[in-house]
């Protein structure tokens, strides 16, 4: 085989080598953008917040701590992070408006925690109503601005969510230490897949931002 004939060869044989790895890179650059990642990994820290200053402010609430307060602001300021971080896409006033319904979502916990700890059946059974009437709410506004986000996907999402904080605070009053850990990760889990949720919805419905 001659020199010429040679590179011939190679060159195709090359060839479809790099078109594979040319449409391997631009499949990976069509599954995810920098602005995407950034997205994902942003809206999965606020929920992992979320998730980390509840079980807090709940053991604080629980026990009776000092530091209940600051606690209570951490999580709070929380809600404002997860507010802010849809202002980008639906605008300022439904930014505040998500933080306004997530807020409650805290509040209306603190109070439910409360009337379990002091065995009130009265004040549990009307602050559980609320609640889960505010994750109905949430529901509601988060699909009305979202076409990608199912009302009744959200609503089953956000009645898990409540459920896990409830086996969480249950197992702590009866110090079943072990159903406590176990509720708080299956409790992490979930609130990561509801990140991916939200997430995932905003790229569908904004895709020239990623």
């Amino acid at each position: 085989m001659t020199a010429g004939m040679l590179i011939m060869s190679l060159v195709l044989v090359m060839s479809p080598i790099k078109a594979v790895a040319k449409e391997m890179t631009q499949a990976r650059e069509e599954c995810i953008t920098k602005e995407a990642l950034a997205l994902k990994e942003d809206m999965r820290r606020l929920w992992i917040d979320h998730a980390i200053w509840t079980k807090s402010y709940i053991v604080s609430s629980i026990n009776g701590l000092e530091n209940q307060k600051e606690l209570l602001a951490r999580l709070l300021k929380n809600q404002d992070d997860i507010g802010n971080a849809i202002k980008p896409y639906y605008g300022e006033e439904a930014g505040n408006k998500l933080a306004e319904l997530l807020r409650d979502h805290i509040l209306i916990a603190g109070k439910l925690t409360a009337a379990a700890k002091s065995g009130n059946q009265s004040d549990f059974k009307k602050f559980h109503a609320e609640w889960y009437k505010n994750a109905d709410d949430i529901a509601k506004f988060l699909s009305s601005a979202n076409p990608n986000w199912s009302e009744k996907e959200l609503k089953e999402a956000l009645y898990m969510h409540l459920q896990f904080i409830t086996d969480d605070v249950t197992a702590r009053l009866k110090k079943d230490w072990n159903a406590s850990i176990l509720a708080f990760d299956k409790g992490l889990d979930h609130l990561l897949m509801m990140a991916d949720v939200l997430s995932a919805g905003i790229m569908k419905q904004f895709p020239d931002k990623f």
